[in-house]
């Protein structure tokens, strides 16, 4: 009798990279001798599809032994990278997903620790403090600097930083982690580490140089000055689209390289790194990754955002009330494809500054295509979560320039009408939308309120500023949003774009 039972698949562990098949890259160096130079917090899919690979790179090539990467979680949810990654000894598998359907693996090993800050706070803080140190990295989201998004200034009242503040209160944030840590390393005549923000923020290393400040200040205003003169805080941009690891992915991965993977990452083939070269004590030779190093970012940061991610929100919305839920789908619409590049090309690119190296009009092109490529299945649903962090930072910038010059402004206000609809909570066939947000039962109330008052969701001056009282915005938002609960997404979308012509 033939036995047709599937072999039970190795877990993924430096014991077990050998036995990989030929198709998976593995890491040719020695993993035993390297040593965490960095520190990471918000280790994700993003952070171990782009940094960590790229320290990946240049221990491949002999380099940067002393910047592998210890992983940081102070989330409770973090729980579960902590499990994954501590099981696979760091270990985890990078696939390349290309618009033919081609998967390209590689096992990255760069992580070579992981400390839950809930399990031990003391670890982490000994951990950062250690002179070996020299870089702590951050992925915390857009809305981890806890930054009010209109006064621009670090919330003191913020309950979870208010109780690091407590005379000999053990930390629970980043921001009192690393500020602890400072502290130790100034009291030992420790040169202090860079803190290199990688997240999606215009200006992000001095988004974070105010917040670490800001709070290092409140706790000791000499500790604070300290910081803010001696501590580097390079500004970056960041770009390679990952969407959600699936259960899908995972069973994918297996049969196609017959490997087990807890958590695997998926990601598309672009990638770039802008990164300011200002860093406090050292840094690994990131320009012999696909790091580029330059000393002024904004005009990289600034394409990305008013381009990449204020295209994303101008197609979350429109295309989840049209029904699509894979993101894919929904760029291949011509609707929403000739929506995004007119938005593109007639208003978020003027507010651009000249981006050295960059062809714009190649750049727009090549973000449809991304958008478009259907092997990296990145949903709606992703894009669409959280908009109160993002669209005020990635869209109304482009606003409020826009209007100041008496520019067009119709496609980005017809954007946050999208958000307004769809923050309603009901789709166009009366089906329930999960909204996910920070600040979920607000803006719900607000967007819902348009019965009795068509601006009620502008009305929320802690995410739209004065832009209330802006005319030709308000105009703009009142037709788009009125097209939206007449004729529909679509309706709206075959409007606008005729009044184009």
């Amino acid at each position: 009798m033939t036995d047709t039972t599937t072999p039970a698949l190795a877990p993924l562990r430096n014991a077990t990279l050998s036995s990989l098949p030929a198709t998976v890259q593995v890491p040719s160096y020695d993993r035993a001798g390297l040593t965490a130079g960095i520190v990471h917090f918000g280790v994700g899919g993003f952070h171990r599809a782009h940094q960590a690979l790229m320290i990946d790179d240049l221990l491949e090539q002999g380099l940067a032994r002393n910047y592998a990467i210890c992983g940081v979680g102070v989330m409770p949810s973090d729980a579960r990278m902590r499990d994954a990654l501590l099981e696979q000894d760091g270990l985890y598998t990078l696939v390349v997903k290309h618009p033919d359907g081609t998967l390209d693996a590689r096992v990255i090993g760069s992580i070579i620790d992981y400390l839950f800050a809930p399990d031990d706070v003391e670890a982490v803080i000994v951990r950062l403090a250690s002179p070996e140190v020299k870089i702590v990295s951050l992925t915390v989201t857009e809305g981890g600097y806890n930054i009010h998004p209109v006064s621009g200034r670090f919330d003191l009242s913020n309950p979870q930083v208010a109780a690091d503040l407590q005379a000999d209160a053990a930390p629970t944030t980043v921001f009192g982690l690393v500020v602890e840590a400072l502290r130790r390393r100034r009291e030992r005549s420790t040169p202090p580490f860079t803190v290199m923000s990688c997240d999606n923020l215009q200006d992000n290393g001095r988004v974070a140089r105010r917040s670490f400040v800001a709070f290092a200040t409140a706790k000791d205003a000499d500790l604070g000055a300290w910081i803010d003169a001696s501590v580097s805080f390079p500004n970056s941009m960041v770009d390679r689209i990952t969407p959600v690891t699936t259960d899908d992915d995972r069973a994918q991965i297996a049969k196609a390289f017959g490997l087990a993977d807890r958590w695997p990452v998926v990601c598309e083939p672009f990638l770039q790194w802008v990164l300011e070269d200002a860093f406090t004590d050292g840094r690994p030779p990131y320009e012999k990754s696909a790091a580029q190093l330059v000393s002024d970012v904004e005009p990289y940061e600034l394409m990305k955002l008013r381009l990449l991610n204020a295209s994303h929100q101008g197609l979350a919305y429109f295309a989840h009330l049209m029904g699509y839920r894979l993101v894919h789908d929904a760029a291949a619409d011509p609707l929403i494809a000739g929506f995004l590049r007119a938005y593109m090309d007639r208003e978020g690119s003027l507010t651009l500054k000249p981006v050295p190296g960059i062809d714009l009009e190649d750049y727009k092109t090549q973000l449809i295509e991304r958008f478009s490529n259907p092997g990296v299945r990145d949903t709606v649903a992703r894009l669409a979560a959280e908009s109160s962090d993002r669209i005020p930072k990635w869209l109304l910038p482009v606003i409020r320039e826009q209007s100041a010059r008496g520019g067009e402004l119709a496609l980005s206000a017809a954007i946050v009408a999208s958000w307004a609809r769809y923050a309603e909570g009901i789709d166009e066939h009366g089906e329930p939308i999960d909204v996910v947000d920070r600040v979920k039962d607000t803006v719900m109330q607000n967007a819902t309120g348009y019965a009795s008052d068509p601006h009620s969701f502008l009305l929320d001056r802690d995410l739209f500023g004065d832009l209330i009282d802006d005319d030709a915005f308000v105009a703009a938002y009142d037709h788009a949003l009125g097209l939206l609960h007449t004729v529909g997404a679509r309706g709206t979308l075959e409007h606008l774009l005729k009044s184009l012509d």
